[in-house]
């Protein structure tokens, strides 16, 4: 469906505010445990390493795979030699470490002071002998997830050619860092082709989820015969999936767009639209989609979410009839809203700090849907809202949730608002059938404790309170 469809039906405004998320260098939190052979440097101020400290609530016992490269005066006055300091760094790095990939996560001061980090790194590469991934975090330019999206489209670049031979099996560029020690032996040659379903092409899923979680999606395809060639990212480094012409890609996050652009139009791969796998329905849709570009007809689909959806009965009866405001953070807001609204619930507002229609063409259209089959108004969709005016329009609406960014959190409960921290979202496991509890447990806990307040009598007390404050 083209944009121009959508926007007749859902309504799209700006409001040109600050972004109000959280710091996109945290994507470092989840990518260096997913890629277990990386390194990440994160090239910044004592800022960014204090709020990497204390965000990630490192243990001092704990030994992570990514590090600061402090900025100074010297540096920030060009007294010092950057290439000179980095070299140090990622020779240190090598020795300590000797990952497969050091991945430099550029700020907002390499920004503002113009590093030249893209220049420098193809020579301390060929220097040191490790590939080194440059991808911009900062928070100028980028919300809170879209640093998994510049590091997830830097990596695009590096995954090797993929050349379907006659036989329509995967042979991988001989001429990538060495990746021939991964094809299939002369014993396993049957049983790869079993695994590699020749009735479709090679599909590829790009986003960063939990190895479970990843299981469980590709479980899903295989159960309607398709089979998942490769993630981006892989769990290591050196087992980055083959993309090229001919190669399918889907995204599991909506937040990804970047990297969607990249494995098009630098690839050459298709794009493959779909909803996004979170929340049954939306997962039921997802898998259709894939089945429907590769002409397999789904079998047992919609059985399969009928049985989550009985299985969510005590937080559908807590959740059904509630309000709900997303203020706009992560990104994942309409395709949590959409759920929710599946879910029997009412939303007001969707704020998001950026949308890209096109990515996100089919789950605009899924919420659109979903909105006309329950009965409900279509939410109004605010990019880049002014906080000012949202808190505003939560005085006057009085939502019973409001999800939102944690600067917002304590004046909004202050004023009498329950709230739920939008970056939960982002660490929990939400994707795929089997999570759709977990959306719903974190959804639930402030309505669950309001509830529990209501049975000792104190509701009456924190109301009076928000009012005088």
């Amino acid at each position: 469906m083209s944009s121009s469809k959508i926007s007749e039906a859902l309504t799209f405004e700006c409001e040109t505010g600050n972004y109000h998320t959280f710091c996109p260098i945290s994507c470092v939190a989840w990518l260096y445990q997913k890629i277990e052979d990386s390194f990440f440097l994160v090239v910044g101020t004592k800022t960014c390493g204090y709020f990497l400290q204390n965000a990630l609530g490192v243990m001092i016992f704990a030994e992570p795979r990514y590090a600061m490269a402090e900025l100074e005066e010297g540096d920030i006055s060009a007294q010092l030699n950057d290439y000179e300091e980095l070299k140090r760094l990622c020779l240190q790095i090598k020795k300590d470490r000797n990952p497969s990939v050091i991945v430099w996560i550029g700020t907002c001061t390499t920004e503002i002071i113009k590093m030249d980090l893209e220049g420098m790194a193809p020579r301390l590469e060929a220097e040191i002998s490790i590939p080194i991934v440059v991808a911009r975090a900062n928070g100028l330019d980028y919300a809170f997830t879209q640093g998994e999206d510049t590091v997830l489209a830097a990596m695009a670049h590096r995954c090797p050619d993929i050349n379907l031979s006659v036989d329509n099996t995967l042979v991988q560029d001989q001429t990538m860092q060495g990746l021939l020690s991964f094809l299939p032996s002369k014993e396993s040659k049957e049983s790869q082709k079993s695994q590699d379903n020749p009735k479709h092409p090679p599909l590829v899923l790009f986003g960063s989820l939990p190895s479970n979680v990843a299981s469980q999606l590709s479980l899903e395809l295989k159960k309607q015969g398709i089979h998942v060639s490769g993630w981006l990212p892989a769990q290591r480094y050196t087992e980055l999936p083959s993309v090229g012409e001919g190669v399918y890609v889907c995204g599991v996050n909506p937040f990804l767009s970047r990297t969607a652009t990249t494995l098009m139009r630098r690839r050459k791969c298709k794009l493959i639209g779909a909803p996004f796998p979170i929340g049954p329905d939306g997962t039921r849709a997802w898998v259709e989609k894939i089945c429907s570009v590769f002409a397999i007809k789904p079998n047992g689909l919609e059985e399969r979410e009928q049985q989550i959806w009985n299985g969510l009965t005590d937080y559908l009866d807590l959740v059904r009839g509630k309000s709900v405001f997303f203020m706009g953070d992560n990104l994942l807001e309409v395709s949590l809203a959409r759920f929710l609204i599946r879910c029997g619930m009412i939303v007001y507002e969707i704020g998001i700090p950026y949308m890209d229609k096109r990515y996100q063409a089919a789950e605009l259209t899924l919420l659109q849907k979903t909105c006309e089959e329950m009965g409900v108004p279509i939410p109004r969709i605010v990019e880049k809202p002014d906080n000012y005016n949202q808190v505003q329009r939560m005085r006057e609406l009085q939502p019973d949730l409001a999800i939102t960014g944690m600067a917002h959190a304590n004046p909004l409960e202050a004023r009498g608002i329950s709230t739920k921290w939008s970056v939960e979202f982002t660490f929990a496991q939400i994707h795929g059938f089997t999570n759709a509890r977990d959306i719903l447990e974190l959804v639930t806990r402030p309505l669950r404790r309001n509830l529990s307040l209501e049975e000792l009598g104190w509701t009456g007390l924190v109301k009076r309170d928000a009012i005088s404050a």
